[in-house]
């Protein structure tokens, strides 16, 4: 059954909060200073995430600031015509849209280039976090990118946690480690307890023995769940992914792929997937499973949202009616 078929206002909405930047890809591969020519699109974990959903046919809401300037309203644009509410959206007139751009890279993962200090999503607070419309949820999701911007931001994706907790939403989160925006120690003392608050983790391996100052996977999950930490879903890239919660773990593999194109993007998706499966009821590992195929489309084209797919045919893929070529 599809979630249109399924769903009720309060049973199948997510929402979500985060900074959605303007992002220029270099259409061919060199050092920036040498690039002429970008592509352009809208970027962020968290909208990337929601737009994932929508396209399930998920209603999702997203809280922000962006920029009342030019590509806050491409932004803007972009997410409803999605389908994303941006009804907790502000337009900051005293701080600009943050932007990056993206250096194609022959061999390896695409580098990028980050101009968001002091933008308008740094500037969020609890002030723009209503109870109400937290209480309106099901499923709250946060990414340690939104703590990493700003003390006014950690304090926002704080109290989302609490109230979403207050309201006994599901809390799931993507520690999404940016090492740009602080040190390892300080991200640490952060975004423990905010995993361990949660009802579902995804941390990428890399990522979690990072966190748990661990050289090797084994010994970081152990660490998280003698943290309390349990249920999560581990990242694995073209391995797939490790379904954990206390005395069991299941390695759920990727699907095949001829052609992959870009994974930037493809942990978000991944998160996307998993809500789904949730929100159809699906056990874990099925929901692992769903965050592997999202993962799968999100692979197959260049933009880490333009090639995800509708609930018909994520069920086609899930299936093996229909493989992805795009």
């Amino acid at each position: 059954m599809s979630p249109k078929e399924s769903r009720t206002s309060r049973d199948l909405q997510v929402i979500t909060i985060g900074e959605t930047m303007m992002a220029f890809e270099a259409t061919e591969p060199g050092p920036l200073r040498e690039v002429r020519r970008f592509k352009k699109w809208i970027g962020g974990a968290e909208d990337n995430f929601a737009i994932g959903l929508s396209r399930l046919g998920f209603r999702c809401g997203w809280i922000s600031r962006v920029g009342e300037d030019e590509f806050g309203h491409e932004i803007l644009r972009t997410l409803r015509g999605e389908g994303v509410d941006t009804s907790h959206v502000m337009q900051d007139p005293e701080a600009q849209t943050g932007v990056f751009f993206v250096e194609s890279r022959p061999e390896g993962d695409p580098r990028c280039y980050y101009y968001r200090r002091h933008s308008a999503a740094s500037r969020l607070g609890v002030g723009d976090i209503d109870p109400e419309y937290i209480g309106s949820g099901r499923v709250l999701f946060l990414t340690g990118i939104t703590p990493a911007m700003s003390r006014s931001a950690r304090e926002a994706a704080e109290e989302l946690f609490r109230l979403g907790r207050s309201h006994g939403c599901t809390l799931i989160f993507d520690p999404n480690l940016r090492l740009k925006l602080w040190e390892i120690d300080e991200a640490r003392r952060v975004l423990i307890p905010l995993m361990q608050q949660s009802d579902y983790v995804l941390p990428g391996a890399d990522e979690l023995e990072l966190l748990m100052d661990c050289s090797h996977l084994k010994e970081a999950i152990d660490k998280a769940l003698d943290l309390g930490i349990a249920n999560m879903a581990i990242k694995k890239g073209a391995e797939g992914a490790l379904w954990v919660t206390d005395g069991v773990e299941e390695q759920i593999p990727a699907f095949a792929l001829k052609n992959p194109v870009s994974g930037m993007g493809a942990g978000d998706c991944f998160a996307a997937g998993f809500v789904a499966g949730l929100l159809n009821g699906k056990p874990p590992t099925e929901c692992v499973r769903w965050g592997n195929a999202l993962g799968a489309f999100c692979l197959m084209g260049s933009g880490p949202y333009q090639t995800l797919p509708d609930f018909q045919e994520l069920m086609d893929f899930l299936q093996g009616e229909e493989p992805v070529t795009r």
